[in-house]
């Protein structure tokens, strides 16, 4: 093993539970090496680069790569609110295969920011939660024919929508009751469009329905608790709410990045699958160290320890000190700086 000290690490090196202990890009050193020995890694399997990537280039790709899947995407769903059938030949050979691809993007943060709505946000939107769901999907290591099914499941869990009018769904302030009943029937027109489509499974069809459900209760449209809900449900909701939050919409404009991961984590969006969001809270919070990122009073500072004990309070490197967030409460982090 010891000759793989000074390589650096292709992918994520995730544990039996699908948590990362050491992130994509790594370099192997030997508390790495015992790390990953005594969370019995096959270092057989691990995939090292071989040389520098050019990350400039790879971003540009990326961004490229989203911007034309956004485009397809569109113009697939615009066919589907003119002839009600989901053509399903052309998003499994065109928009899923960008879809899996982007996913596997190393860095998680580069990946965010690149699947962002910032103006379309209806079909921006799609692809998100299709990236998304499919990156937390490898996290939980579902096998290739299940990421599949998670996959279309999530890039068309809101195709309901193409049966509101736009004015509703683009409304700049906040909806009425009788507007918000009628964006609350997405829901069960995706499922309706789904399960009548031949060739598609009916576990895409329970997406499109359940993904506005909560472990509680207190979601809709049926008000499903824990036990009833799907599991790929579950996890499209968890991106469904984290690109939503992280995105310009209409009526409001991107949380900041503590407030999402607090928010998410104290269930002010509902009670989620508290597997689903420790998981990707926790898989996201552990990449930070490394990363340049800006706090809530200005300053600008490294990642270089993330709290065991608080995960979402990490050490910050500052020009002249390390500021422990777990003891300034006053002070979070606003974004990542890509």
């Amino acid at each position: 093993m010891e000759h793989l000290i000074g390589k650096q690490i292709k992918h994520d090196v995730l544990n039996v539970y699908g948590v990362t202990i050491v992130p994509a890009n790594s370099i192997i050193t030997r508390e790495t090496l015992q790390l990953m020995s005594n969370h019995r890694v096959d270092f057989n399997a691990l995939v090292l680069l071989t040389e520098q990537k050019d990350t400039t280039r790879t971003r540009l790709q990326t961004h490229e790569l989203v911007g034309q899947t956004v485009a397809l995407s569109k113009e697939l769903f615009e066919s589907i609110a003119v002839s009600r059938k989901v053509p399903l030949m052309e998003i499994r050979n065109e928009v899923l295969p960008a879809i899996l691809e982007l996913s596997k993007n190393p860095d998680i943060f580069e990946l965010f920011e690149a699947v962002r709505a910032k103006d379309d946000y209806v079909y921006q939107h799609n692809v998100g939660v299709g990236v998304i769901s499919t990156l937390i999907g490898r996290w939980i290591q579902l096998d290739e024919a299940e990421l599949l099914i998670l996959s279309l499941a999530a890039t068309l869990h809101d195709v309901g929508k193409v049966k509101l009018p736009l004015e509703v769904l683009n409304k700049p302030g906040k909806l009425t009751e009788v507007e918000f009943q009628l964006i609350k029937k997405h829901t069960i027109y995706g499922y309706e469009l789904l399960k009548g489509t031949t060739g598609l499974s009916q576990r895409i069809a329970r997406v499109a329905l359940q993904h506005h459900e909560r472990e509680d209760g207190n979601g809709y449209p049926l008000g499903l608790k824990k036990d009833n809900i799907d599991l790929f449900s579950s996890i499209v909701a968890v991106a469904d709410i984290f690109h939503a939050m992280s995105s310009n919409r209409p009526y409001h404009e991107p949380l900041t990045f503590h407030e999402i991961i607090s928010q998410m984590s104290e269930g002010k969006f509902g009670a989620l699958n508290p597997r689903i969001i420790s998981l990707f809270i926790e898989n996201m919070m552990k990449r930070l160290v490394g990363k340049q990122v800006l706090l809530t009073d200005g300053r600008e500072g490294e990642v270089v320890y993330i709290n065991p004990h608080n995960i979402e309070t990490p050490l910050i490197k500052l020009a002249d000190y390390f500021l422990d967030l777990s003891l300034e409460r006053n002070i979070q982090i606003k974004a990542i700086i890509a």
